[in-house]
């Protein structure tokens, strides 16, 4: 169903990231009330996501036209009006911020803040190389923090600086994905890419995998997580990130398809069975053997 297609509910696997901070600490299943938040802060960020995906998908439907797959799109290939994609757009963006407002004031300002900086990337900031994945990292850190405020929970340096840069290496690994239909077809589908080649993007997606490896590493071995988790066995989690991201690599680098992340998760299964090898034994540590 195009209008379906158009709100891209398989990309709001995206805004789980706001259970992070009560999974970290410990606290996500305190009781239905503290989850019930949380998933409806998970709901509000998923309605503005949508929302965003159209207007960015109205300003892309020329340059879409020319990309193997994104032509398919609704608006790029004429199968939603424009006028109704104005109204889901105004009707998700006002749902979302009403929703946020009555679950937390704050959380509704930042929520309006991410909704005016990812417009802001959509009309013009995308277009800027580095800056642009930049911003598309800085919208991970504000489900971050959103889910950290509607559970009133502390959020690590620790979880800040590993969501940061694992989204930025994700987000470099789609751009790969645009030079390399550049080099083969000609069609700049992001004007961007005039700042990008395989060999940048290839020494960075190695740069930020080594780094985000080791700082969660570094992260298990700390102080923090030895107090928070109150088990010095969580390092061994490492195992499955390690192979995560080794996984990740090898999609993009050696099969070249690392243009929707999303889609990779829901349709990889070693992808899918390190992600649930991390998340037990995770939880096992965190909340069983103490």
């Amino acid at each position: 169903m195009p209008v379906l297609q158009l709100l891209r509910i398989p990309q709001w696997i995206k805004n789980l990231f706001v259970y992070l901070p009560a999974f970290f600490a410990g606290r996500l299943l305190d009781s239905p009330e503290g989850f019930l938040r949380i998933t409806l802060a998970f709901l509000s960020f998923s309605l503005a996501a949508s929302g965003i995906y159209i207007i960015n998908d109205y300003l892309d439907r020329e340059e879409d036209r020319l990309h193997p797959t994104k032509k398919n799109r609704p608006l790029a290939a004429g199968r939603v009006s424009l006028s109704l994609a104005l109204f889901l757009v105004i009707g998700l963006l006002s749902l979302a911020l009403g929703l946020a407002y009555v679950l937390n004031e704050s959380f509704a300002f930042l929520l309006l803040g991410y909704i005016i900086l990812n417009i802001a990337y959509s009309v013009r900031l995308k277009h800027i190389p580095i800056l642009d994945v930049t911003l598309i990292a800085t919208g991970f850190l504000l489900r971050i923090f959103a889910g950290g405020i509607v559970a009133d929970v502390f959020i690590s340096r620790w979880i800040i600086l590993m969501t940061f840069l694992l989204a930025l290496f994700l987000a470099l690994a789609k751009r790969r994905e645009d030079v390399l239909l550049f080099n083969s077809s000609g069609n700049k589908t992001r004007k961007s890419v005039d700042g990008y080649n395989l060999e940048f993007i290839n020494i960075s997606l190695g740069l930020m995998a080594a780094v985000t490896i080791v700082a969660y590493i570094m992260y298990t071995l700390s102080p923090d997580a030895r107090q928070s988790i109150g088990n010095e066995n969580i390092y061994l989690t490492t195992v499955f990130v390690i192979l995560g991201m080794l996984r990740y690599l090898q999609i993009t680098m050696v099969e070249n398809k690392s243009g929707a992340p999303a889609k990779m998760l829901w349709q990889d299964r070693f992808l899918q069975f390190t992600l649930l090898g991390w998340m037990v034994t995770y939880y096992f540590f965190l909340y069983i053997e103490k």
